[in-house]
């Protein structure tokens, strides 16, 4: 029997808020479709319909023609559809075995068959290829080994359609690279792959069509091969993306701000140096494990580290906490944005504190000036908002990473180093959070931008540093020679 899809006409409310408006589009069995869309374009929404997690509200959901109405993801999974979300769905203390038949064990009498499922878990492990015994404990799995877990568990439940959402977010190349092998495999078997990332290099690599959705509706569709990067990106936003990145600016004359000789982290990195200047945005490039996040992480003192020499302002400076580096005029935004970047069951107003606010008004706030300038704030960060009220959790990935911003730059710092800006945040906002670091460099300040996406860094950076092992391996300045490949020569050790 045809496994094929048909959203038609699906609409799907949240009391007064209407999120999808009528989708329809059908997807055919044994083809790869990346789902692209900005944060709160409805994708997740429409997604979580398929899976049963949500119910819609209008129009009809059809599996090879017929009619279905799932009330859980179990009703879905028995039908054949399996969701891998970016947060796993593994019970860290049970065992792989465990995990692959939870709530679907297999008995023998009134007793578990483990013998059984121990086989067969067994046998689905070794298609995804992971190399581990069914009776290892999910808390020693890394992160690749737990999502080909996931996968492993929808095999065994006989899954042929999957939706991937972000799957390599956290993932090394050789991971990814892993993952992509496996997914052409499933492909060649006849499963249908519903591929969500914001990585449009991915999405151009391993997906055969597009579907765009804005604004909870269905945009467009077609073969992957005709539609380049940045129409793709157009289409999710809706306007010519030409302009993603700002024209950049020639440094101004002048000192360095920031000035690092000889800085040791144990493990990580080893007699790193570097200046920047005011108004550069200096770039950090390198693959996974190459030690750039340890390196400042050090430097902040939030990890053991020796350094011969900090200057800041052309001043020598001993930082050993965020706390001092901050007074001092260095501050750091986590590439862990939810655990150390904000706090993200606290509304807006407690986020951006008293000491930001006062960025945005005059420098002593009167009674009742407080919401005025948390509205300035909120404008002067592009943070969409319906309410000033709500919880930093209840925003889209971009939002809360331009709060973070904003959070961060009391007490007026000179020096800013962000990690991984942009991770996990859809093309348009990525965009705005370019235009706010070129704004801070054009404050004068000396921005540091910590990047695993080469492009990025390519499009906003004057020079880029490349780490390698722990180990700097070149500082390049951004011309028209210097291209992702390039990069990547340096990265690997092959230029």
């Amino acid at each position: 029997m045809s496994f094929t899809v048909t959203f038609d006409q699906i609409t799907k409310s949240f009391g007064p808020v209407q999120v999808l408006h009528g989708v329809s589009f059908e997807l055919e069995p044994g083809r790869v479709y990346g789902l692209l869309g900005e944060n709160g374009a409805g994708k997740s929404t429409l997604m979580k319909i398929l899976a049963g997690y949500e119910q819609r509200s209008g129009g009809r959901l059809l599996l090879a023609g017929r009619e279905v109405h799932f009330t859980g993801p179990r009703d879905a999974e028995s039908a054949g559809i399996a969701m891998i979300h970016q947060e796993f769905a593994l019970a860290e203390d049970l065992t792989i075995m465990q995990n692959v038949f939870l709530g679907h064990e297999k008995r023998k009498g009134p007793w578990l068959d483990d013998a059984a499922m121990r086989a067969e878990t067994a046998l689905v492990l070794e298609d995804v290829g992971l190399r581990a015994h069914p009776d290892t404990p999910v808390r020693r799995l890394i992160v690749a080994e737990k999502q080909l877990v996931e996968i492993a568990k929808a095999l065994q439940r006989q899954a042929r359609l999957l939706v991937m959402d972000e799957p390599t977010a956290t993932l090394t190349p050789g991971e990814t690279e892993r993952l992509f092998a496996l997914m052409a495999r499933l492909k060649a078997r006849g499963v249908t792959i519903i591929y969500i990332s914001h990585k449009l290099d991915e999405v151009e690599r391993v997906t055969d069509e597009i579907v765009v959705m804005r604004d909870g509706r269905f945009v467009a569709r077609d073969q992957t091969a005709k539609v380049s990067r940045q129409q793709m990106a157009s289409l999710m936003i809706g306007r010519d993306l030409a302009d993603l990145y700002p024209r950049r600016d020639p440094l101004p004359d002048g000192p360095p701000l920031f000035r690092v000789a000889g800085l040791n982290v144990p493990g990580w990195a080893r007699d790193i140096g570097f200046e920047v200047d005011p108004g550069e945005i200096l770039g950090f490039a390198g693959l996974v494990g190459a030690g750039r996040t340890e390196l400042f992480e050090g430097l902040l003192g939030l990890r053991p580290a020796t350094v011969q020499r900090v200057e800041i302002a052309g001043h020598p400076v001993r930082i050993r906490n965020p706390r001092e580096a901050a007074d001092l005029g260095l501050t750091y935004l986590s590439e862990d944005r939810k655990g150390k970047g904000l706090h993200v069951d606290f509304p807006l107003r407690q986020n951006l504190t008293l000491m930001a606010l006062r960025q945005y008004c005059r420098p002593w706030l009167r009674p009742g000036a407080e919401q005025k300038a948390l509205r300035s704030a909120v404008d002067a960060f592009g943070i969409r908002t319906g309410s000033l009220q709500i919880k930093a959790s209840s925003l889209s990935g971009g939002n809360q990473q331009k709060l973070a911003l904003a959070r961060m730059l009391h007490p007026n710092p000179k020096v800013i180093v962000l990690d991984e800006p942009t991770r996990g945040v859809d093309v348009g906002a990525k965009r705005d959070i370019y235009f706010l670091i070129q704004r801070l460099a054009r404050e004068g300040r000396a921005v540091i931008v910590v990047s695993s996406e080469l492009m990025e860094l390519l499009g906003i950076c004057h020079r880029i540093v490349v780490m390698r092992g722990g180990a700097q391996q070149a500082t390049l300045p951004v011309d028209s020679q210097l291209s992702e490949e390039v990069l990547i020569r340096h990265a690997t050790g092959t230029h």
